[in-house]
């Protein structure tokens, strides 16, 4: 008897912390304002926030690169990659796929640039 209230409270609790789970809209790169490639993750029990991100380089002021996600961090940061001056601005929120993106198809030649951008980049977003 004790072992089945045991085992009951323990489903009840595991069911609430999977209800729990945020889910976002992940984006791993985006240039101009369109992901590559968009899809929806759901988030570590650690990642309490959604959020989307954008590093505007300040040589050129319009080349922006983006991304979108779950993380426990939300602060902005500035910074340099190869000499050159950029600032990631992050949005966060907390509810289920708050964190909208949009998908559209680039040429190979804009993707492979933008992989090698990305590959750069992405050590500095998180």
């Amino acid at each position: 008897m004790m072992n089945r209230i045991l085992l009951g409270v323990i489903t009840v609790i595991g069911f609430f912390t999977l209800a729990e789970a945020l889910t976002c809209n992940s984006c791993k790169v985006g240039i101009l304002g369109k992901c590559l490639y968009s899809s929806q993750v759901a988030c570590a029990s650690s990642e309490i926030n959604c959020y989307t991100a954008s590093a505007v380089f300040n040589v050129t002021g319009f080349l922006s690169l983006s991304s979108s996600g779950c993380t426990s961090n939300c602060n902005n940061t500035v910074g340099t990659i190869l000499g050159a001056g950029y600032s990631i601005t992050k949005t966060c929120c907390i509810t289920d796929l708050c964190n909208g993106a949009s998908a559209v198809q680039l040429s190979t030649t804009a993707a492979f640039s933008t992989a090698l951008l990305a590959s750069i980049w992405s050590s500095y977003m998180l």
